[in-house]
């Protein structure tokens, strides 16, 4: 389930740098047509130009330099007719030398266009064959899923397994918190409710950093849905006490930072599938489980809003949606008196 569950977070991963490199190559392709065309533009007035200056010469006769020298007439009138038949004659040969120019631009043009064409449809390739590994890591991902199915429940029923689950998740969050503590700090009520309540607003891009203790009320739950798991509520599988809130909502919806932070952890968790850890300071950290893909790499230093992970059903859930916590100094607290549901 682990390798299946990385392998399609790791594809959905590499379709989204396909799809966006595919986006970059026809924005290239329609700015090499648009200068294709301006030229092409350009070509077409410079032979307009050129076959006007012909039917003007073919209609009043050739007159050649030499054959006005060699006129009888009053030679200030010739100096002027020389005069007048060099810049026309310097006129036209730059005329010339622009088409000439304009055509070569036309045909490397042509390359370029080709050569971008053929960039795209590799990529499309790659896009179809990134799907179609998709598409079996998903349908591996499910058989091994019918497969392990009656071990799964029988195992969420088991205390002693969710309990070493919570421990797990205690220790690696104790022991982040412990390095975290010994780096420079980064720049920035208990209960059960009976009643099923929903969240539809999500932390927004461009939300200044502020210390994390100040933010209590007003965070916003990193995912728009449905509360069906509630901090302190016993688990229905095992009684199991919830160390934070289980929030039901669509697979792939993105998955947003409450606040500005540093990842910390980004990796496949026993019990806790697909799971992101942001450090805020101050021993402050919040934890985002159960995803389908992860968005960032521990290091990473992320800001109010942005996107950390896609919502998926990893560590054998049933329903997709995310398993939020916020910790301090690695003890789970309620997350709802800071994140109240909107």
């Amino acid at each position: 389930m682990r390798e299946s569950e990385r392998a399609i977070g790791e594809a959905t991963r590499r379709l989204r740098d396909l799809v966006r490199q595919r986006e970059e190559l026809a924005r290239q392709l329609a700015d090499l047509a648009a200068r294709t065309s301006a030229v092409q533009t350009e070509i077409e007035r410079q032979q307009n130009e050129i076959g006007r200056t012909l039917h003007t010469q073919y209609v009043n006769g050739r007159t050649e330099p030499l054959r006005v020298l060699l006129t009888h007439e009053d030679p200030n009138r010739t100096a002027r007719h020389l005069h007048y038949l060099t810049y026309v004659s310097r006129a036209r040969a730059e005329v010339v030398s622009g088409l000439r120019a304009n055509l070569v631009a036309l045909a490397e043009l042509s390359t370029a266009t080709q050569t971008k064409q053929a960039e795209i449809a590799a990529v499309e390739r790659e896009q179809a064959a990134e799907r179609r590994t998709l598409e079996r890591e998903k349908t591996t991902r499910r058989q091994v899923l019918e497969t392990v199915s009656a071990q799964i429940t029988q195992q969420k029923r088991e205390y002693a397994t969710l309990k070493r689950d919570e421990e797990r998740l205690t220790q690696l969050v104790e022991k982040l918190a412990r390095a975290a503590a010994a780096k420079p700090k980064p720049k920035p009520r208990t209960g059960a409710a009976d009643k099923t309540i929903a969240n539809a607003d999500v932390p927004q891009a461009g939300v200044g950093a502020a210390p994390f203790a100040s933010l209590r009320g007003r965070l916003r739950l990193p995912v728009a849905g449905e509360l069906v798991g509630r901090f302190g509520s016993p688990r229905p599988d095992s009684g199991f006490s919830a160390k934070g809130v289980f929030i039901r909502t669509g697979a792939g919806q993105d998955v947003r930072a409450v606040a500005s932070g540093r990842v910390v952890f980004a990796e496949w968790l026993r019990g806790f599938g697909n799971l992101v850890i942001v450090d805020h300071g101050d021993g402050y950290m919040s934890l985002y489980g159960n995803n389908e893909n992860l968005r960032h790499r521990a290091g990473d230093e992320v800001r109010t809003g942005d996107v950390l992970a896609a919502v998926g059903a990893s560590a054998g859930q049933e329903d997709s949606g995310l398993y939020f916590e916020l910790r301090y100094r690695g003890r789970p607290f309620d997350p709802l008196p800071w994140a109240p549901p909107r």
